[in-house]
């Protein structure tokens, strides 16, 4: 089989932690071949915000922060999910993070001005460390495939788009079980599917295969097996978790199950039940805008204090509201006076959108927009009949809030739905510290490899999200491990 394996090694996944890796081992000496199922490569980095965190980095000494440190980010982590991630992950990741992000800047790599910052869409850390591309996740994904499109013209690394991996390939090595290789099926649809044009299946054999596949998160089924929650996705359609059922069939275990927690809020799609059009986001952060609306749900109750500043506490209480779908209700009075209550819409676009915008409602009275959002009458009208008496006399809320811009009693009145969010997955493939793939009964599958979200986002933050800590890790990983890689290749050749 040795004289079959045309590369050293096969990547399957050509995005945020498929990319790095191929650039590194191509650079280490290593005969690469990249395989990626869409059409185009870049994974979710299309439709990432592209946040990266590290701490005691050249971009932070440039905005005059000289004290923050790997052990300090660290220690927010483990604050911020309440020590849920896997330590020996988390650390590697902050500690790989400095030079990740040093390197970009030092390949000119377009920042977006306000970066370093701190970012309020989760929990925020303590001090100024999320960095992100001028355009987003777009900015990373051109930096990329830059890169990539050099080592593809010089044939270090090969890459085939199109091409789906049905299965690894496991032979008896030496009396062991070892992932020699991969199936792969010819075209694939642009959904990532399977296309009826596929031009059948060939084997690639390597020394080590390395999945990059991502996440799960347009995929129900699979996510209503490992999340055990309903999906609303923001996910591309791509993520369906080919590398995870790959590395199943095979005997990897998994790990991250019990550590999901939903994205706040996300208005219905206008066509697509399932999903979420991420453009029109409510902004949500009480800490970026006083909230003039309150939260409700299909009983008609509250179930948080709206300008609580922590979206960490807001995800978890969604995670007990029934269908994890909830409203905001104010009136007319907060579309015209309050700051962006959905990004980009003006108070003339939002009344324009009303009743005809899947989600967005507005009727004459509580009662009519009750029943016209499919919430309990009654329960509304109690609701917010009990929040505007509390104002006007200035009893203290039932829920602690403090701030409290006005009644809501100006018609019409709205209501905009939100459902709990899937960006990210969660569980994912068990590794060990060294990313090698791991079985249910914790040893090693020699040969194989895991990277990126297909690790699962609980085993870098745990229970929790912590700013940049998906994107980046992605990215570092994928470095460390092209090159450890290409080390530990030449080790072999030199011995």
């Amino acid at each position: 089989m040795e004289s079959e394996k045309s590369f050293d090694v096969i990547i399957v996944g050509a995005g945020t932690s498929g990319i790095p890796c191929a650039l590194t081992a191509a650079d280490s000496g290593l005969r690469v071949l990249l395989v990626e199922k869409s059409d185009h490569v870049g994974g979710t980095l299309s439709v990432s915000g592209g946040h990266m965190s590290a701490a005691g980095t050249t971009p932070q000494a440039r905005s005059g922060i000289v004290n923050d440190t790997p052990d300090a980010h660290f220690d927010d982590i483990v604050r911020i999910s309440e020590n849920t991630m896997r330590a020996d992950i988390a650390r590697l990741a902050v500690d790989l993070a400095p030079e990740m992000i040093d390197w970009l800047d030092a390949e000119g790599f377009d920042w977006h001005p306000s970066t370093p910052r701190i970012v309020f869409g989760h929990e925020p850390y303590e001090v100024a460390r999320t960095y992100y591309g001028a355009d987003e996740g777009r900015t990373m994904l051109a930096f990329l495939a830059a890169k990539l499109d050099q080592r593809v013209a010089t044939g270090s690394v090969v890459l085939r788009l199109g091409t789906a991996m049905k299965s690894l390939i496991v032979a008896d090595v030496g009396g062991v079980e070892t992932v020699v290789g991969v199936r792969l099926g010819g075209d694939v649809g642009l959904d990532g599917g399977p296309d009826g044009g596929s031009t059948g299946e060939n084997c690639e054999y390597a020394k080590s295969v390395v999945l990059a596949t991502g996440g799960f998160s347009s995929n129900p089924t699979l996510f209503a097996e490992l999340e055990g929650a309903p999906l609303v996705s923001a996910g591309v359609p791509t993520s369906t978790g080919d590398g995870l059922m790959a590395a199943r069939d095979v005997g990897a275990g998994l790990a991250g199950q019990g550590t999901y927690i939903p994205t706040f809020g996300g208005m219905p799609h206008p066509d697509d039940p399932g999903r979420v059009q991420w453009v029109d986001r409510p902004h949500l952060s009480a800490a970026e805008r006083d909230p003039w609306e309150i939260y409700v749900d299909r009983s008609g109750r509250r179930f948080i204090n709206e300008a609580d500043h922590s979206i960490d506490r807001k995800e978890r209480a969604l995670v007990h509201v029934p269908e994890m779908a909830f409203w905001m209700i104010f009136d007319d009075r907060a579309v015209h006076e309050s700051a962006d209550i959905v990004h980009g819409w003006t108070a003339d676009g939002f009344r324009e959108r009303a009743n005809v915008r899947n989600g967005v409602v507005s009727a004459q009275t509580i009662e009519e927009l009750a029943e016209k959002a499919g919430i309990d009458v009654e329960g509304l009208q109690l609701t917010v009949r009990g929040y505007n008496d509390s104002i006007r006399s200035g009893a203290k809320d039932e829920l602690g809030r403090t701030v409290r811009p006005a009644c809501i009693e100006t018609a019409p009145f709205y209501a905009l739905k939100n459902h709990a969010i899937t960006l990210i997955t969660f569980t994912g493939v068990d590794v060990s510290s060294e990313l090698q793939v791991r079985r249910s009964d914790g040893t090693i599958i020699p040969g194989l490899y895991a990277l990126g979200e297909l690790l699962g986002s609980g085993a870098y933050m745990g229970n929790s999200f912590c700013s940049g800590m998906l994107v980046g890790p992605c990215i570092s990983f994928g470095r460390w491990l092209g090159s450890q890689l290409g080390t530990e290749f030449a080790r072999n050749l030199a011995s």
